[in-house]
């Protein structure tokens, strides 16, 4: 596997030799100094050139990078908006085990793109084209503490949605269950996870993109207790999940809402517990709920 020195002497070489290039400039987590590195981390790399069609026309060009695994080409898939005059990139996965994310953008874009983001280095200014910009920090992706109306709502749709992972399960409709758990009840979790960890911290962290830095903000106990709100697909395993669920987000909406001084509907969720724990109990053969 090349060192980072190695990637950033080659990223670096290409872009002196070739005059299409006028820049150079690196976002993600490679500029985060909280950020512990790894052997997994990507090179996110932008090129600032004047335009973008002649590295799309000749695509062999990304060969000088070294020999790939495979690759994807970002603003060609149909999934993704794109505006290939103004930006256009490359994913790459190296077969010595190194990532490469790169970019071509014109320098119209590139102001744009570093004006707005904070995390964020700059390589080579070959022309002295790009601005003068602060230290790179995530200061940006900070949580950012949450109104009365977003805590009140974020707590009704939790407590709201249950009742359809209620109906799902009774019914043995496990895949939209588990859909409606991950994607629609879990995110209000992670939400009031993250609010807790930003009062705790003035406000001046970062949760990661999916929550994926939490881990080290949660004591042991909370962090297991949120591990067994993910669950197998078999009905009653959960169920269990579903309740372990409730408890900690009870818990913790009631203790943010004083740390807050915001308003938490305890009635709500009072009464959607107990509605979910009385369809847990409904024979399958039932006329009615009540």
């Amino acid at each position: 596997m090349r060192s980072e020195s190695e990637m950033f002497d080659l990223i670096l070489n290409i872009a002196k030799v070739d005059d299409r290039i006028k820049a150079v400039y690196m976002t993600g987590s490679r500029t985060n100094p909280n950020i512990k590195k790894d052997i997994f981390q990507d090179y996110d790399i932008i090129y600032v050139v004047n335009e973008t069609d002649s590295f799309i026309t000749d695509k062999n060009w990304i060969d000088l990078f070294g020999e790939r695994l495979y690759m994807q080409y970002p603003e060609d898939s149909y999934y993704y908006e794109n505006n290939i005059e103004e930006c256009y990139g490359w994913l790459i996965q190296f077969k010595d085990g190194n990532r490469l994310d790169l970019h071509v953008v014109t320098l119209s874009y590139a102001l744009k793109d570093i004006k707005n983001e904070t995390l964020c280095e700059i390589l080579l200014d070959k022309n002295n084209v790009l601005p003068n910009i602060e230290k790179s920090s995530d200061s940006k992706y900070w949580v950012k503490k949450p109104v009365e109306k977003e805590f009140i709502d974020t707590c009704n749709e939790f407590w709201w949605c249950l009742n359809n992972v209620a109906k799902g399960l009774w019914r043995e409709e496990t895949i939209y269950t588990l859909n409606m758990i991950n994607n629609v009840i879990r995110p209000q979790l992670i939400k009031l996870l993250e609010w807790k960890i930003g009062f705790e911290n003035d406000f001046k962290v970062s949760c990661g993109k999916s929550g994926k830095f939490i881990k080290k903000y949660l004591n042991n106990n909370m962090w297991e207790s949120l591990l067994k709100t993910y669950s197998n697909a078999k009905s009653e395993d959960i169920w269990h999940s579903v309740f372990i669920m409730c408890d900690l987000f009870d818990k913790v909406a009631l203790e943010l809402s004083k740390e807050l001084n915001m308003n938490y509907n305890k009635l709500e969720a009072k009464n959607s517990l107990k509605f979910l724990k009385d369809v847990y109990k409904l024979p399958k053969d039932a006329n009615e709920i009540y």
